[in-house]
């Protein structure tokens, strides 16, 4: 047997007999009634940023105004057809070379600042990673007070991947200083801007 399989064995023949159920989850007072307000600063506190949608603003348009030097862009949210779609590539390395990805993200979190993906989201897991710029599009009704919260829906028990992304990728392991960018995306940006009714109804039929 593997080491893996002598350490399995071990972890159940050391288990208790009988059914232990789970503990229930303590219910924790939101930090500030302002769920909005606390995401933004959280997402602020961890190098992220937001934008609100202008009225009467095309949202591809808005997108490619905030990254004038960017020229390839990829969309993975399925509501801007004027960029390709990310899982249009053979491979997942293949999106190595995206400027800008734009994703949907399910819901996000106040406490943390914090936007859930998973492989529904992405399409291609690669491109939450891979991309120099995420722009994460998000409803402001789709926010929940905490973490606790966020793991008591069934959304993780949906999907075979999931992350809660919290601001762009950063390392301070070298010297204590702060690099923001260094293992994956350079930024991450939230534009709060509700699902569209035919959006909706889209993803519902499919």
């Amino acid at each position: 047997m593997s080491a893996r399989d002598d350490i399995l064995a071990a972890c159940r023949a050391a288990r208790p007999p009988g059914d232990h159920p789970l503990p229930n989850l303590p219910a924790f007072a939101p930090a500030s009634s302002d769920l909005r307000a606390g995401f933004e600063q959280g997402l602020a506190l961890m190098g992220g940023r937001s934008f609100d949608l202008p009225a009467g603003t095309a949202l591809g348009a808005f997108i490619a105004a905030q990254f004038p030097g960017e020229r390839l862009i990829r969309d993975a949210s399925g509501e801007l057809p004027e960029f390709p779609r990310v899982d249009a590539v053979n491979r997942p390395r293949d999106l190595e070379n995206v400027d800008v990805a734009v994703v949907r993200a399910r819901f996000g979190v106040a406490e943390t600042g914090s936007v859930f993906l998973s492989e529904s989201e992405l399409q291609v897991n690669t491109v939450g990673y891979l991309s120099q710029h995420l722009v994460v599009l998000l409803d402001p009704v789709a926010l929940v007070a905490g973490i606790a919260d966020a793991y008591q829906r069934r959304d993780f028990g949906e999907v075979r991947y999931a992350s809660l992304m919290t601001g762009p990728s950063a390392t301070a392991d070298i010297e204590g200083v702060l690099i923001r960018g260094a293992q994956g995306v350079r930024s991450l940006t939230v534009i709060f801007c509700p699902r569209t009714i035919e959006d909706a109804a889209a993803r519902s039929a499919g």
